[in-house]
């Protein structure tokens, strides 16, 4: 069995579904995943904190770009608010002060932080110990992002202009014949195109190697989540998302419980990333030496990989080695952020041959993006 579209994605990840959602307006597109259902592995495994003051300065400009279509989704994209009001406080202990003032220096001027004294911090959040907190900042712009509804909207919006999800299809072999890409899946089936976009995540790497591409230096990090019970006198429903700046450990309210992670960056294949013991054992020391929580039971337990290559950047565009090769990849721990500009990127790099003028505005390049750069 063969299908043939214009565009073939292979990974059905947020950047996946916002790629392949933007192309669908272009031409035929189609988008496969390995996977039973799209998200399985970092998508769905997400902090889902909308954070502008987040990442390397390229990470911000399509961040900030990505705000307008999460506030005013197209119609019919989700039936409730994608982005709702958090705020996210970062403390630091004594002996890391300047910490803070690292973290004001590096805002952008149009989502500023706050300093605020260490008895303000433990006020919006109680469950700070107060000998934890020696100065603390306060990031007004930060908000919760149903991850969720963003995933499943740009979905339906694929399948909206015309677009095919196909699951279960993992990639075996792929080539370039007669100016068009051939995928060939674990089933059997061939998928055609002349452009392929590779957004399989930590598989990245595997799939341009895969075709002789040299590979972008991906390195897939995993990192360890649990869910524990809420206090609401502790942790009141209007707390921030609690980051240590020393450490970047944080908690944060999820669905009426608490998430904390130690925020870690532990190398890794590619994998279906399992948490393990001695990892949240130390989610759970930084809790109890930090916060007045006495942590029982650990309700559930994650781990997710977040895909970096060297300068923390994503990787978008198509590969000088490999005609119709598209990388989309590299998105790190900032996937859902950045999804919707990724996407307008992507459509825009592939049939316009530059960035959307909003984004150069913003002073970002495409050789900022370029697979090249990584190779130097």
């Amino acid at each position: 069995m063969s299908v043939r579209s214009d565009f073939l994605v292979i990974g059905a990840g947020v950047s996946g579904a916002a790629a392949a959602a933007e192309l669908a307006l272009a031409g035929s597109t189609t988008l496969i995943e390995m996977e039973e259902r799209p998200g399985y592995h970092s998508s769905g495994r997400s902090a889902a904190l909308y954070t502008p003051n987040y990442g390397p300065a390229a990470v911000r400009s399509i961040i900030a770009a990505s705000a307008e279509f999460y506030r005013n989704p197209p119609a019919g994209f989700a039936d409730h608010p994608l982005l709702t009001p958090r705020q996210a406080m970062s403390f630091v202990p004594a002996g890391h002060e300047s910490k803070i003032d690292e973290f004001m220096a590096a805002a952008t001027p149009e989502t500023p932080l706050v300093e605020i004294s260490p008895d303000q911090a433990c006020k919006l959040a109680p469950l700070l110990r107060r000998d934890a907190v020696a100065r603390a900042s306060l990031d007004p712009h930060v908000m919760d992002m149903d991850a969720t509804a963003i995933h499943q909207g740009f979905l339906r919006l694929l399948k909206h202009r015309g677009g095919t999800v196909v699951t279960d299809h993992r990639v075996v072999a792929l080539e370039r014949s007669k100016g068009s890409w051939r995928a060939r899946t674990s089933t059997g089936t061939v998928f055609e195109a002349p452009t392929v976009i590779n957004a399989a995540g930590a598989w990245a790497d595997e799939i341009g190697q895969m075709v002789g591409l040299r590979p972008i230096g991906l390195q897939p990090m995993r990192r360890t989540a649990i869910i524990i019970a809420s206090d609401p006198v502790l942790a009141p429903s209007s707390m921030p998302a609690v980051d240590d700046g020393a450490t970047e450990a944080y908690v944060k309210l999820d669905a009426g419980r608490l998430m904390a992670s130690l925020g870690d960056a532990t190398p890794s294949p590619p994998c279906d990333a399992q948490p393990e013991d001695l990892d949240m054992a130390l989610i759970v020391d930084w809790l109890e030496r930090n916060t007045h929580l006495t942590v029982r039971r650990i309700e559930h337990s994650w781990a997710g990989l977040r895909s970096f290559v060297a300068d923390h950047c994503p990787v978008v565009g198509i590969d000088r080695d490999g005609e119709g090769f598209f990388w989309l990849a590299g998105q790190g721990g900032y996937g859902i952020m950045l999804a919707a500009a990724l996407g307008r990127i992507t459509r825009n790099l592939l049939v316009e041959g530059d960035l959307p003028a909003d984004l150069l505005a913003r002073g970002l390049s495409r050789g900022a993006l370029a697979p090249e750069r990584c190779r130097a």
